[in-house]
């Protein structure tokens, strides 16, 4: 693992204007998000990130199998599928962070004995997917009316050989980089909901991407709440 990062490590943001820090060949990637758009599920949602885009469908409460019913709360699933092909470990591991992250938010225990199931659709991977597809669940959830303590989003971290932070990698980003970090987030206190992390990295780097994830996380929630007021202002 390399040392502390440098004080004058270039640090990328994400608020889709250029930063004064911002390093060379970084930039923010467009968000966009529709809610509604599917008409079976409870709520449903598309987000896009650049050019990597995630389609979300939430179903629930409903009934649940006896099986899998849990008395005190609700039984939350999250079933994640591949552009292309049968869902393979990549997707069961982010099935898995994107649950725990779901669970931490949503008030289960209000819908005892019932299902709350999360569908997320890959559209197109073109870097920073678990972060797209944490942030497609929430606004999903958001449109299901699902009752959450607050809403959460993510944020994906790399760090070049150079040492050269870069918020919401693309793809060759991601491949080039020696590290990638990816944080989901609450909308209260920017608390720490879930992390997972691919490389080597220093606890100093670790420490600096979190506290850059945080501050990046401030535009994503601005963009949630400035897509929900245009979309419910139209009424």
């Amino acid at each position: 693992m390399e040392g502390a990062m440098r004080s004058d490590d270039k640090v990328c943001t994400e608020t889709g204007i250029e930063s004064s820090s911002r390093g060379p060949g970084c930039s923010l990637r467009h968000f966009a998000c529709e809610q509604n758009l599917l008409s079976r599920p409870d709520g449903s949602a598309a987000f896009l990130q650049g050019d990597t885009s995630v389609l979300a469908g939430v179903y629930g409460p409903a009934e649940v199998k006896v099986s899998k019913e849990i008395f005190n709360k609700a039984t939350l699933e999250v079933i994640l599928r591949p552009k292309i092909g049968l869902p393979g470990v990549a997707e069961k591991s982010r099935e898995r962070l994107i649950r725990n992250t779901c669970q931490a938010v949503v008030l289960g225990a209000l819908h005892p004995r019932t299902s709350i199931t999360v569908v997320l659709q890959v559209v197109s991977d073109a870097g920073s997917l678990l972060a797209c597809c944490l942030n497609a669940a929430c606004m999903a959830l958001v449109d299901a009316g699902v009752p959450m303590r607050a809403l959460f989003c993510g944020v994906t971290c790399a760090l070049d050989s150079d040492g050269t932070l870069v918020l919401d990698p693309t793809a060759k980003q991601e491949k080039e980089a020696r590290a990638v970090l990816t944080f989901a987030l609450d909308s209260v206190d920017r608390k720490l909901l879930m992390s997972t992390t691919k490389g080597l990295y220093s606890d100093a780097e670790l420490q600096q991407c979190l506290a850059a994830a945080q501050t990046a996380s401030q535009h994503v929630f601005r963009f949630y709440r400035e897509s929900l007021q245009r979309r419910y202002s139209k009424s």
